[in-house]
C-alpha cells in the first residue's frame, strides 16, 4: 500500500555544467549535462512540491543565464505533464534558498512554504556582508529572500529549527546544517505511513546531485566505494557526507530510494518519459489507485 505518488519534474537544464561541481575532486573531467527539477508529491489530499524552481525574470534570469541555462519551462506548463497546476499545491518544502529552489514562490499562491530557520536567516546575514565577501550569494538572488520575509508576513511561511515529523501524514523534514548551504534539508516520505517504514523515499534536494555521490570509486583512499560530496558547500564536505550517510541509514542503503534531482540518469532509474518541450518527467512511485503519467 502505497499513500503517495511522487514525480521528479524537469524544468530546464544545464547542458555542459564542470563535472568538478556536482562531484568534488572531480577537476578537468569535463561536462555533464544538469537538469533543473521539482519534485511532486500527491496523496492523502494533499499536493505538496519539493522546491519551486525559478522564475526566468529579472535577477533569476540574470543567474539562469549566467548559469548556461536552457529550455526553461514555468509551472503551469511543468505541472500541466501530469494533469496538476500549480493552485493546485497546498505544501512547499524548500530544501535551501538557491536561486534554481526558491525562487518562484509567487506561482503558487495557494501554498504554504516550510524552511529551516537558520538557512533563510543566515542569508539575510549574507546579504550584509561587505561586498568582498559576496561569494556566498554566488548562486542567491536577494529577491528571493525579501519574498520569502514576505511570506512569513502572510502568515504563509513555516521555519523549522531541526527535523519535523508527520508536517504531512508520513512526510517528515530533517536537516543538514552548514552544508550545501546553512539550513539545507531533506525530505522522507515514509510511504506506507508506518514509523518503521519499509517503503520510504529520500528526496534529496542539492545535498547529493547525482548517483555518483552516493557510490564513487573509493581508490584514493583503497576503498571499493565511497561517499564524494558535491562539489558547492557553503558548510562543509564533511556535513554533507554526514548528511549523506544519514540519508542512506534512512533507506536501509538502498541507493535509489536516495533521489537526486539533478541526476540525468533517473530517466534510466525509473519510468520516465520527454515532453514535447524535451524535458523529463520521471515517475518514482505511484499511489494506489493513481494513474500512470509516463505510460
Amino acid at each position: 500500500m502505497a499513500d503517495y505518488s511522487i514525480w521528479v519534474l524537469e524544468y530546464s537544464y544545464v547542458a555542459n555544467y564542470h563535472k568538478s561541481g556536482v562531484l568534488y575532486g572531480a577537476h578537468n573531467q569535463g561536462y555533464v549535462k544538469l537538469p533543473y527539477c521539482y519534485v511532486v508529491i500527491k496523496g492523502r489530499d494533499h499536493v505538496a512540491m519539493v522546491d519551486v524552481g525559478y522564475n526566468d525574470k529579472a535577477y533569476g534570469k540574470v543567474l539562469g543565464d549566467r548559469f548556461g541555462v536552457e529550455n526553461w519551462r514555468d509551472p503551469k506548463t511543468v505541472l500541466a505533464g501530469i494533469g496538476l497546476a500549480p493552485d493546485d499545491v497546498d505544501t512547499c518544502f524548500i530544501s535551501h534558498a538557491h536561486f534554481d529552489h526558491f525562487g518562484n514562490v509567487e506561482d503558487f499562491p495557494n501554498a504554504k512554504f516550510y524552511i529551516q530557520e537558520r538557512e533563510i536567516s543566515k542569508w539575510v546575514w549574507a546579504m550584509s556582508l561587505p561586498d568582498r565577501m559576496r561569494w556566498m550569494m554566488v548562486a542567491v538572488d536577494p529577491g528571493d529572500i525579501v519574498r520569502g520575509v514576505d511570506l512569513a508576513r502572510d502568515r504563509r511561511l513555516v521555519t523549522v529549527d531541526g527535523a519535523l515529523e508527520d508536517v504531512l501524514p508520513g512526510i517528515d523534514l530533517h536537516a543538514a546544517p552548514d552544508s550545501h548551504t546553512w539550513g539545507s534539508m531533506w525530505v522522507t516520505v515514509r510511504n506506507d505511513g508506518q514509523k518503521q517504514s519499509q517503503d520510504s523515499w529520500v528526496l534529496a534536494g542539492d545535498l547529493v546531485y547525482q548517483f555518483d555521490n552516493l557510490r564513487s570509486s573509493g581508490a584514493v583512499v583503497d576503498v571499493e566505494e565511497m561517499y564524494t560530496p558535491v562539489g558547492l558547500a557553503v558548510g562543509s564536505q564533511t556535513n554533507l557526507i554526514l548528511a549523506t550517510e544519514a540519508m542512506m541509514s534512512q533507506v536501509g542503503y538502498e541507493h535509489r530510494r536516495v533521489i537526486p534531482i539533478h541526476e540525468e540518469g533517473l530517466r534510466d532509474a525509473f519510468p520516465s518519459r520527454i515532453t514535447s518541450d524535451g524535458l523529463r518527467i520521471t515517475e518514482i512511485c505511484l499511489a494506489d489507485g493513481e494513474t500512470s503519467k509516463v505510460a
